[in-house]
């Protein structure tokens, strides 16, 4: 029996790749220093645990709506809303298995075959993944590093504008990159979306991992409310990677197709889980706080590291858990011109694991600088520490 072609354009997560190699080496003695996957080290609030436990007991373990349980939706909907100043009603959400499921699903119901997507590369890799798995043609736009931090190639943009796209994948407070724009940034893609009559996916994983001030979301713009799809997970902010718990926040018209798929791929997110969910939007903003809090102190310890290696350029992101070094200058200083066999070099000879811009999307054809994706999330400050210097005594051995 042959695998179905269509199979041939699926793509990967393959951080997930990277994290296999070193769970290998880590099995024969390596200690390994964990910066390579998105995942949190750290536990998920207490009053979530008991929710999702209470929710067992009282037999919350059957079949539920497949749009999902009425108090939750009602729940994101308030808190979503809240957040950003705008209103929803239980109309516009739709509970999912996790953050990634919107992705597809939008793809699904909303494109069609041979339609172009714009999607910021490097960025997550299912965006890519998905667009080709329906037979969308790919559009990739990507970043320019300024003195201010990266910053959104336009002229990609409008090239994918020019080619017809319709849609347009955004990711705020990006991974890998960190990057975030600023309030004119933000108006000027809004402006674009608008004037071409089109539809942006709002990727918010961490909208609600902002260190300091207040998060923006470009659907608070003029015209942006009735064009845009908030994707929003639980991952991040509760500590619940392995939960699988998200949701997806737009006009009711696109929200009800998304529940069309939802009944036919998972029939309905985990009953009790979504309870979980109720007990973490509701939870005192201390749970929370606490595990922002650790995330910041991580960051700043990574990125002062960092901007102390010669060679090595670090911004520090205004939300997530991801720094994403520029490392031109210090790979041509030790004699690499690959980025994946110093990747792997780092990792046999150190311990320290990481993912490479190669990770998050096809290489564009005009880059030139190389960058590598170092996750603090999973890792705590003190093994953090001691990996950081370990990467920094290995490149200080490189250059004598």
């Amino acid at each position: 029996m042959k695998t179905a072609k269509r199979m041939d354009l699926l793509g990967s997560e393959t951080a997930f790749a990277v994290s296999a190699e070193a769970t290998n080496l880590a099995s024969k003695g390596t200690k390994i220093y964990p910066f390579h996957l998105g995942d949190i080290n750290l536990p998920t609030p207490r009053s979530v645990v008991e929710a999702a436990k209470e929710a067992i007991d009282n037999g919350k373990t059957g079949y539920c709506p497949s749009p999902g349980i009425p108090e939750l939706r009602k729940a994101l909907a308030e808190d979503v809303g809240k957040a950003r100043g705008l209103e929803y009603s239980i109309d516009n959400v739709s509970i999912q298995p996790g953050g990634k499921p919107s992705i597809g699903k939008y793809i699904a119901s909303m494109m069609e075959k041979g339609e172009a997507v714009l999607y910021p590369n490097p960025g997550y890799p299912i965006y890519e993944s998905q667009i080709e798995f329906y037979k969308g043609i790919a559009c990739p736009y990507g970043y320019v590093n300024t003195k201010d931090g990266l910053r959104l190639d336009f002229e990609a943009i409008e090239r994918g504008i020019q080619k017809g796209a319709k849609h347009i994948f955004y990711n705020n407070y990006n991974n890998p990159t960190g990057a975030s724009s600023p309030s004119e940034e933000m108006e000027r893609l809004a402006d674009l979306v608008v004037k071409n009559d089109m539809f942006l996916i709002s990727d918010d994983a961490y909208f609600d991992t902002l260190y300091d001030g207040t998060p923006k979301s470009i659907a608070t713009l003029p015209g942006m409310f009735e064009r845009t799809l908030t994707m929003y997970t639980f991952s991040k902010k509760f500590a619940m990677t392995g939960w699988r718990l998200g949701g997806s926040i737009g006009p009711k018209y696109i929200i009800d197709q998304i529940n069309r798929l939802n009944v036919n791929m998972e029939s309905c997110t985990t009953h009790f889980v979504q309870y979980a969910g109720i007990a973490g939007l509701k939870a005192p903003k201390q749970e929370t706080q606490e595990i922002i809090d650790v995330l910041r102190e991580r960051r700043d310890i990574l990125v002062n590291i960092l901007n102390n290696i010669d060679g090595i350029e670090a911004h520090s992101p205004e939300a997530g858990f991801y720094v994403f070094p520029q490392i031109t200058t210090l790979m041509k200083d030790i004699g690499f011109t690959d980025p994946e066999e110093f990747r792997k070099t780092v990792l046999n000879e150190t311990g320290v694991s990481f993912c490479g811009r190669h990770h998050f999307g096809r290489p564009l054809e005009d880059e030139k600088d190389f960058y590598i994706r170092l996750a603090f999330s999973g890792i705590d400050k003190e093994d953090l520490t001691e990996g950081m210097n370990k990467f920094k005594n290995w490149i200080e051995s490189r250059r004598n």
